[in-house]
């Protein structure tokens, strides 16, 4: 989940990976995981990453029913104390959300919590923030009603929000794209235009990176400097160098294999 500044990526909730994890969806950028002990050392070289660089990261259980239980970001939206708990657009994927929820409105002491009804549907990984604008995907996961829920909450702060349409051959927003800082979003070419994201804020940049590298836009930002991306992406990390910020490479390949990115493996709040 990308809704978060730099400066507020303290603390971070993961949950840990079901053994049923090799039943998880995946259509677009993954054929399906098939190692699950990969997988899970994998995700424990992210925690690793995550505390040696000052990140507190609480674990969750597994949910042996819910195979795509560790993609913690698509069922919450934290925003500034506010937190969004969205109806996720896969059937399958619904019940995943009451831990995860009753975790954060405890961690979160005097967090104001909204939530979706009807036929509103939101994936948390439709979502990416620069300062106070905000961006959501509507996607074949997130739909009008979903997005309407979510400018009922960033219009309480006086936050705008632009929407942008999401190819067919992407999942989410956050899956072809991030903000590695608070000025800066990696979008894929071939994906998306520069009109999709309009006037950005001053100091702020579209970095675009070729199409078949589209995987690596996904990465996380951290508060000091850093910023964690999937190994094997070679123009991404030349992109983020070249701006004088410090990779760490993660090994995705059982992650991305359920269609899995870094930012969908945790919530900062």
């Amino acid at each position: 989940m990308a809704t978060v500044r730099l400066d507020q990526k303290k603390r971070a909730l993961v949950r840990s990976i079901p053994s049923s994890y090799t039943k998880a969806l995946a259509r677009f950028f993954g054929a399906g995981p098939t190692d699950v002990e990969l997988a899970r050392r994998q995700q424990q070289h992210y925690v690793d990453t995550l505390e040696a660089n000052g990140v507190r990261v609480h674990r969750l259980d597994a949910d042996e029913n819910h195979p795509d239980c560790m993609f913690v970001e698509d069922q919450a939206v934290v925003v500034d104390g506010h937190m969004l708990l969205p109806v996720p657009g896969h059937p399958s994927r619904v019940a995943e959300q009451p831990p995860i929820a009753e975790f954060l409105m405890e961690a979160l002491e005097g967090v104001q919590t909204c939530t979706m009804g009807g036929e509103a549907r939101m994936d948390g990984g439709d979502v990416i923030r620069v300062g106070d604008l905000f961006f959501v995907g509507r996607s074949s996961r997130t739909n009008d009603l979903g997005i309407a829920s979510l400018r009922s909450l960033l219009d309480f702060f006086g936050h705008e929000l632009r929407i942008i349409d999401i190819p067919e051959h992407a999942l989410h927003l956050t899956s072809i794209s991030s903000t590695p800082t608070d000025t800066m979003i990696l979008v894929p070419e071939g994906y998306l235009k520069p009109e999709d994201f309009g006037t950005l804020p001053k100091g702020c940049e579209l970095v675009w990176i070729p199409g078949e590298e589209a995987y690596g836009c996904n990465t996380i930002g951290l508060p000091n400097g850093k910023v964690m991306i999937a190994e094997g992406y070679p123009s991404v990390k030349a992109a983020l160098e070249e701006r004088g910020l410090e990779t760490i490479e993660i090994d995705m390949s059982e992650i991305r294999a359920a269609d899995g990115s870094l930012t969908c493996c945790s919530i900062f709040y």
